[in-house]
């Protein structure tokens, strides 16, 4: 299965439960995909979309290849290794990217 149908699921979980988004902040999230491109992970209103291509509206962008990101979505990326050895790249608010590993976390 490609990562990008693994985040849909995991997107769908989020919808059918919003429980752990609904309060949050309207966010964009940038994943820059190595193999499969950019895609965005948008927070908004209780709900999450997805959407493909570049950003300036992101608050931060992640950088990693599809197999990395597929271990996050899994809960498998121990991501301050990943981050120490650049398997993950990060630019922006990275307080942002744990909140989003955190929220990832909570839909596996």
């Amino acid at each position: 299965m490609s990562v990008i149908l693994e985040l849909e699921k995991i997107t769908d979980k989020m919808n059918a439960n919003p429980a752990h988004i609904e309060n949050e902040k309207d966010r964009i999230f940038q994943v820059e995909l190595k193999e499969s491109g950019p895609v965005q992970i948008v927070l908004k209103e209780g709900k999450v979309h997805l959407e493909t291509g570049h950003t300036d509206r992101a608050e931060v962008k992640l950088k990693m290849n599809d197999q990395n990101f597929s271990s996050l979505l899994k809960g498998n990326l121990n991501t301050t290794v990943a981050f120490m050895t650049g398997g993950l790249k990060v630019e922006g608010n990275i307080g942002l990217a744990l909140k989003l590993q955190e929220i990832l976390k909570k839909y596996q």
